[in-house]
């Protein structure tokens, strides 16, 4: 059985689930609290010596970061496939830089407008989530550019778009409008959203969040 280290909310675990949902896998998640340093310890830091979730192990491959986890389960259960064909090197190329600019990009800024704005007003930087909300959105603009006359980032589904998807879920919350003047944007973010792993996606992060709240 596989098992997947995760932590409530977190992004780059959140590209890994979806994968793992489009292969229609099954796997036992383990949540690990952040906050309480569970990620310091030994036993973990034996998993990934950089402290940080996602891990995945299967059997005896015990993998780190969400990107080589995502290849990995492409290699190791290749269907449906979530890159390109091997032959297809350009297109494969186009999605792993995709990857790379949600990863680096928009992902990370996101992450510290949410940070930002959960703060009490009077603590707020407003500059600074001007700044956050402006990087964001030149991001959305490109992607309205790169998607015209494409369904998704690399033509197919992929791990191009499945790397946008957790931090897309959360842009309305931050007052961002995913359509505002992006059309090919909108409709993209219309086709990922209902895709049944994102609805799964959506539906068991909500009831972490509660839980994790309430705990």
């Amino acid at each position: 059985m596989i098992k997947l280290y995760d932590s409530v909310n977190c992004p780059y675990g959140q590209k890994v689930r979806i994968a793992l949902a489009e292969k229609g896998l099954s796997y036992d998640l383990i949540l690990v609290d952040i906050a309480a340093g569970e990620t310091r310890r030994p036993e973990f830091l034996r998993l990934n010596p950089y402290g940080r979730v996602p891990v995945l192990i299967d059997e005896d491959a015990v993998i780190y970061d969400s990107t080589i986890i995502n290849e990995y389960l492409d290699d190791e259960y290749p269907s449906p496939p979530l890159l390109p064909k091997v032959e297809l090197s350009a297109k494969r190329a186009v999605a792993r830089m995709f990857e790379d600019l949600a990863d680096t990009s928009f992902t990370p800024q996101v992450d510290q407008l949410i940070a930002e704005m959960g703060k009490p007003e009077n603590e707020r930087d407003a500059n600074r989530v001007q700044r956050l909300r402006q990087a964001a959105e030149r991001v959305l603009d490109y992607l309205n550019r790169q998607l015209h006359g494409r369904d998704f980032l690399a033509d197919e589904f992929s791990v191009a778009d499945i790397s946008f998807i957790p931090r897309l879920l959360v842009l309305e919350s931050l007052d961002i409008d995913i359509g505002a003047n992006r059309p090919n944007v909108e409709a993209w973010a219309k086709r990922v959203f209902e895709r049944p792993s994102v609805r799964a996606l959506r539906d068991n992060v909500a009831q972490e969040s509660t839980q994790a709240q309430s705990s």
